[in-house]
């Protein structure tokens, strides 16, 4: 009486088709009706995305048009926190599932539009190759009628030697109109009066002078197949996991590995770990990563400002120390200490600039730059004028 048993599983379990596995996971598939969406493997089981990209996708997957999905929006909704959800949202971009678009409104505004597609492969291949060929496909039955008559004039004269003499006159007047009607197929309707030999079957015989016009549409046809491709609709900015990375940049050397900077890197590292334990070496390590502490000791580094820069803030959790340091000391490597000579640049005496004084006129009291007082510029013309005028 005290043990529940859950019937409604029981009977489900019944209806698994197949024997059930006897470890992992058993599969209950129950149909939807409503509120479901499709979700790829490609996604659910994408290798290189974390299960909170995952989860992150299908949840936008989930949403209707037009629903905010920004980092702060998610939030809301999410029990992960604003930097895990800008993390996954990174990863979805960095694959083609999600994409930030800058777009200009009428109005002038400029707004950003985020775009999920469920299946950023499909993107990748063009979608419309079978737009092209319905056209070519018209002009191609004109000419297919055209030989069928071609064979027939030939036994009508050898049958009938009486109606030879009628059709002598038709070709006469047919290679008249081909030369000048060769850019129109429409005066095709002037061998009119050839109806008259009807009853003698000549009316294919007039059809076949002006059936050379007709391989004009073949030109068409050789410019038809050859527009350009369309552009692809995605272009992926951030390279593939499997690009070929950039060869990283080797450890920094000193100018001269001495036995001081050799000792003096060895006990530095050595004694790394009292300071950060996580940062714990081996004897190999050690030796590998000398000429680059050397190097920074050669450059004037002091060693707790090279312990402080190596070991602060590092990842959690940290699985390769060795090759944390190696990366920081070949980054993080400071400058060369200015030479005797740049030193004695900086306190050479900078050159003067002389600035000309203020003076206050006599007569207006107006202020203006001169070497000497004196009365300014307009005083001084104006006393030119008056003098002028009294001469």
């Amino acid at each position: 009486m005290d043990t529940q048993q859950n019937t409604a599983l029981t009977r489900a379990l019944a209806e698994v088709p197949g024997p059930l596995p006897t470890s992992g996971v058993i599969h209950i598939t129950l149909p939807h009706t409503d509120r479901f969406t499709v979700v790829g493997n490609h996604l659910a089981q994408h290798p290189d995305l974390s299960c909170t990209a995952v989860g992150i996708a299908v949840r936008i997957q989930s949403l209707p048009q037009g629903a905010k999905v920004g980092i702060k929006a998610l939030a809301a909704h999410c029990r992960e926190g604003e930097k895990r959800i800008a993390a996954a949202l990174r990863e979805l971009e960095a694959h083609g599932y999600l994409r930030r678009v800058r777009d200009r409104l009428p109005s002038g505004r400029i707004i950003t539009r985020t775009v999920f597609c469920n299946r950023p492969a499909a993107l990748l291949h063009a979608r419309r190759p079978a737009e092209a060929p319905p056209q070519p496909a018209k002009p191609e039955p004109t000419p297919a009628p055209v030989p069928a008559p071609m064979q027939e004039p030939a036994p009508l004269p050898a049958s009938a030697p009486v109606p030879v003499q009628e059709p002598a006159p038709v070709p006469a007047p047919a290679p008249a109109p081909a030369p000048a009607q060769e850019h129109a197929p429409v005066p095709m309707q002037e061998p009119a009066p050839a109806p008259v030999c009807l009853p003698m079957a000549a009316p294919p015989a007039p059809e076949v002078p002006v059936a050379p016009p007709a391989p004009q549409p073949t030109q068409p046809q050789l410019s038809l197949p050859v527009p350009p491709s369309p552009a692809p609709l995605f272009v992926p900015r951030v390279p593939p996991p499997t690009a070929p990375k950039a060869p990283r940049r080797p450890l920094p050397q000193p100018s001269e590995l001495t036995p001081e900077f050799d000792r003096a890197a060895t006990a530095f590292l050595s004694d790394l770990h009292r300071h950060a334990p996580q940062f714990t070496l081996s004897e190999d390590d050690v030796r590998r990563l000398v000429p680059g502490v050397a190097a920074w000791l050669e450059r004037a580094a002091r060693p707790d400002a090279i312990r402080r820069a190596l070991t602060d803030d590092p990842p959690q959790p940290l699985k390769h120390p060795a090759k944390l340091l190696a990366h920081r000391l070949t980054e993080l490597l400071p400058p060369a200490p200015p030479g005797v000579d740049d030193l004695a640049a900086l306190d050479r005496p900078r050159p003067r600039f002389t600035v000309t004084p203020f003076q206050t006129c006599d007569d207006c009291d107006r202020a203006f730059r001169s070497p000497t007082p004196g009365h300014c510029r307009d005083c001084r013309e104006t006393r030119a004028a008056y003098a002028q005028a009294a001469a």
